[in-house]
């Protein structure tokens, strides 16, 4: 699966998980996962927020959420793998808000892929402070889609540190891409890259109005 494949699909997996379906599943790390997506459920049909003129509006508060939902940094520390450890704090930290950044816009984004696909919860299993949520999604025409969330437990809450969509990991997918960059480069041609992509993202962002006549 492609990676733009991937960041629509986990997208569309987070949409679709708090709609009505048939649940097997139920625990605490459900429960505050599903909790979290109803808000970005009502966030996408709050007829205050539609319309184009509310795009940054309505981007914002669903930004809100996901940070509520996943930990980025543990995400961002899992991609790098072993080329975390020797960067500095202040490296670790730009990179966990640019990387997160990155993730955000990307699944942001593609919430117009929505289509009324619906969710089934498989099952829960729990190992103390670690929790994975497998899940299906099925679309319209039938198809079932396997998706698996994987939890931390930080203080009361459960977020979700990976997801793996048709045996394909999002952390790994990152840390193939990541590492070969790193590897043929260096960490500063990474760091580049991402800022690269981060403004194409954030252009992507800007409310499309009318074109604004060139004065003469």
């Amino acid at each position: 699966m492609s990676l733009p494949r991937l960041c629509a699909a986990l997208l569309l997996a987070t949409l679709v998980i708090a709609l009505p379906a048939r649940e097997a599943a139920a625990g605490p790390a459900a429960d505050q996962l599903k909790g979290a997506i109803d808000r970005v459920i009502k966030v996408l049909e709050d007829p205050g927020l539609k319309g184009n003129e509310r795009l940054a509006e309505r981007r914002a508060a669903v930004r809100k959420i996901a940070d509520e939902i996943f930990d980025f940094p543990e995400i961002a520390r899992r991609a790098l793998a072993r080329h975390w450890q020797p960067l500095t704090d202040k490296q670790r930290a730009e990179f966990v808000s640019l990387f997160s950044d990155l993730l955000e816009r990307s699944y942001i984004s593609k919430i117009e892929l929505y289509g009324g696909e619906k969710i089934q919860y498989v099952n829960e299993r729990m190992d103390g402070d670690s929790a994975s949520v497998a899940t299906r999604i099925v679309t319209k025409s039938g198809t079932e889609v396997p998706i698996d969330y994987r939890l931390l437990k930080k203080g009361d809450r459960w977020l979700v540190y990976d997801v793996n969509i048709e045996g394909v990991s999002l952390v790994s997918n990152y840390r193939t891409q990541f590492n070969k960059i790193i590897q043929t480069g260096s960490y500063n041609d990474l760091v580049q890259k991402l800022r690269a992509k981060q403004g194409e993202l954030a252009a992507d962002d800007q409310p499309k109005g009318k074109a604004t006549p060139v004065k003469k």
